[in-house]
């Protein structure tokens, strides 16, 4: 006997902000949203105090699973280069799923363009974070500039990330062999 577990409609609706959010974009209306989560707008206007502040909060709980699939075990034991090398890998073989629509953290900041949006900030601390991953293990892994290799593999994460989501391009044979050059140029072991 299987117990189906209900979601409470914060949890309804945090959801179907995540699914529609990554699907249609942050334009999506309230209505949308309601109805999707089985809710009505009173109640979600009872549980956020705007669409606003359910798509941050949405994302904001959405962040540490995808950090937990993005990003290997603090205590793996391999090298920074192949921690590094594992991201890419995550990435690529997330793009091969038909629902793939690229980063929803970069989608959101691309889409909202306004960087003070309470959505815009959960995404942006989000990239930083993954930014600050590469700074470290890139100085652990004895580049010449951190900074500058932890710059150059979000601008590679970001950029393989929009065009397969975009379907413009697919990954496989296309990202490894570009971040390897990178973290070969930098002399990352």
């Amino acid at each position: 006997m299987t117990t189906e577990v209900k979601l409470s409609p914060r949890e309804r609706l945090l959801e179907a902000a995540a699914t529609l959010t990554y699907r249609d974009g942050v334009s999506i209306g309230v209505e949308a949203l309601c109805k999707a989560a089985g809710v009505s707008k009173r109640s979600m206007y009872q549980l956020f105090e705007s669409k606003d502040e359910l798509l941050a909060a949405s994302l904001k709980e959405r962040s540490s699973a995808y950090v937990a699939t993005l990003l290997p075990a603090a205590d793996d034991n391999r090298s920074p280069r192949e921690r590094i090398l594992h991201v890419f890998a995550q990435v690529e073989a997330q793009s091969g799923a038909p629902e793939f629509h690229g980063c929803r953290y970069l989608a959101v900041q691309v889409e909202l363009k306004d960087q003070s949006h309470p959505a815009s900030r959960v995404a942006h601390q989000v990239k930083a974070n993954l930014t600050a991953f590469f700074r470290t293990e890139a100085e652990q892994g004895g580049a010449g500039d951190p900074d500058l290799l932890a710059r150059q593999l979000s601008l590679v994460f970001d950029g393989a990330s929009a065009r397969a989501g975009i379907q413009a391009d697919n990954l496989t044979g296309l990202v490894a062999p570009t971040v390897t050059t990178l973290l070969d140029a930098a002399g990352v072991r």
